[in-house]
């Protein structure tokens, strides 16, 4: 990529993908003739029941026509290491199933920096660097060996600044990185950071955390004070406003080969059923606006990010997001599911991400966004996920705890009295740098209580190594069609039962599992 390579500026916002406040309720008219007592679903293959794309539509001349699918077909399968042809419409991601066992799916995502083998865990480098590791670390240990990476369009956007980023050659040669990146898009932060974000039809107005000089910090926590605040920070030019057009600019200039819509995200804890309808319809008229504004589709794959709370009732606001998605089928060459992790019931959890992979066409891949508890990506795989993210495993290795198989959580508090005479490696078959290296719990529990930082370093490329062992276990099942066993097996490894001195599975993983005709019985 060049400084040509994306627009100097952001394009001015489309007023034809705004809504009036008096609408912002209403449902989108191209949803107008959608048939809310069917499933909403298109593009399914066995295992999956027929898709329900029968739709009435209004033709050019006026009159009504159906469509439907009679029977969901076989999932069309590709050889393993089948070259991709790039063709239109997505000239930049072809995608290749090569094995499923039942709904798990062992896949390849071809991208312009490389193919990425599916069900994968992306590690999280929000400002393009992993915490404590160098790209070599992660590219040059059989143990990593990352296909792909994600950063985040905020924080890149506030330092050190996209702008740099393109004119140093985009994201990937900035931080030397020849592999494959992801971008979220921002919207992320419209939870984390709720407290400094306004959210309006036309974006979403960040108070900058580095420039602000913030009176709450005193103490003072009223809402005059907070719009005092605001005000004086747009004054001082310390407020970021990021629109659909603005995120899709940042992403332009970072050059990652997968970028996000930006979405209205709301808080899956919230009570507000008003709010969560406004964003769930705002979503799809911000994606309009990011589709209109994306200006690098020949080599940058633009994902979009269903919404809608917690709601799958039939022709709620899940059925709603993806009717609109389905709309759209043609400009997406993936999807991601959004809205989860943010503090919801397991069972709520599950539910959306069953309801949506049911949905979601099988030929692109689905990206569940934020989720990274090896459990978890255990449970959704057998629901039909093919990518995660999440800061879990290397923030959790900053605190000096390491992934391990065994007993629920499934974690080894490496700080705790009990390691400090404890001289085995921290899993004896595990190929990363500290138990290759043959750093004993002792040791490490002995740096890190001396804040040692290559301690850290050692424990957080322990953790990615974990997880690249459980992407290649999930892989080798779906190939044998022997899922169903790993999953039964992974699960009792940690739940072995009260009657065993362990602990009972929760029922939201005999719920999920089912879901995906896995029975632990």
């Amino acid at each position: 990529m060049n400084k040509m390579s994306s627009p100097a500026e952001p394009p001015e916002t489309n007023p034809a993908f705004v809504a009036k406040e008096e609408d912002f309720t209403k449902l989108p008219s191209e949803l107008a003739h959608v048939d809310w007592t069917k499933p909403i679903s298109w593009g399914k293959h066995e295992p999956y029941p027929p898709s329900h794309d029968a739709i009435t539509r209004i033709t050019d001349d006026g009159d009504q026509q159906a469509s439907t699918v009679a029977s969901a077909p076989p999932l069309p399968l590709t050889p393993e290491g089948t070259v991709p042809s790039f063709k239109p419409p997505h000239q930049a991601l072809e995608f290749h199933v090569h094995a499923a066992s039942g709904r798990a799916r062992y896949t390849t995502v071809h991208l312009p920096h490389g193919p990425v083998s599916t069900p994968v865990f992306m590690p999280v480098g929000t400002k393009g660097t992993l915490k404590g590791l160098s790209p070599m670390d992660v590219t040059n240990s059989d143990a990593l060996n990352n296909q792909i990476i994600l950063a985040n369009t905020y924080h890149l956007a506030l330092q050190p600044g996209t702008e740099l980023v393109r004119d140093a050659g985009g994201l990937h040669n900035f931080m030397n990185w020849d592999r494959n990146i992801l971008t979220d898009s921002g919207g992320f932060q419209m939870v984390s950071l709720l407290k400094l974000a306004e959210i309006t039809e036309e974006g979403v107005t960040f108070e900058n955390p580095f420039l602000s000089d913030n009176n709450d910090k005193e103490g003072e926590t009223s809402s005059n004070t907070k719009k005092r605040t605001r005000q004086e920070a747009a004054e001082s030019g310390s407020m970021m406003l990021l629109r659909p057009e603005d995120s899709i600019y940042h992403q332009n200039n970072i050059g990652s080969d997968i970028i996000m819509a930006l979405d209205d995200v709301v808080s899956s804890v919230a009570d507000d059923k008003t709010r969560f309808e406004i964003a769930t319809y705002r979503t799809l008229r911000w994606l309009d606006r990011c589709f209109a504004a994306h200006r690098r589709p020949h080599d940058q794959n633009l994902f979009p990010i269903v919404q809608g709370g917690l709601d799958v009732s039939r022709g709620g606001l899940r059925d709603v997001c993806l009717a609109g998605f389905r709309e759209r089928d043609d400009k997406a060459p993936g999807y991601a599911i959004g809205g989860l992790a943010g503090g919801e019931s397991k069972d709520d959890f599950w539910k959306v991400v069953d309801h949506c992979c049911r949905a979601l066409p099988d030929t692109k891949p689905r990206y569940l966004m934020g989720v990274g508890y090896p459990l978890d990506l255990v449970v959704c795989t057998g629901l039909g996920v093919d990518m995660y993210d999440c800061v879990y495993p290397t923030r959790t290795a900053r605190f000096g705890v390491a992934l391990i198989d065994g007993e629920a959580p499934g974690t080894l508090r490496l700080k705790s009295h009990a390691c400090s005479e404890d001289y085995r490696v921290i899993m004896h078959d595990c190929k990363c740098m500290a138990c290759a290296g043959g750093y004993t719990r002792s040791r490490l529990h002995a740096m890190l209580k001396n804040d040692n930082p290559f301690a850290v370093s050692l424990v957080t490329h322990h953790n990615l190594a974990y997880m690249m062992a459980l992407n290649k276990r999930m892989r080798d099942a779906i190939k044998n069609d022997t899922y169903g066993d790993f999953a039964r097996s992974f699960v009792r490894d940690q739940y072995r039962g009260k009657d065993s001195g362990g602990q009972d599975v929760p029922k939201w993983v005999k719920d999920a599992l089912a879901a995906a005709e896995i029975s632990l019985d």
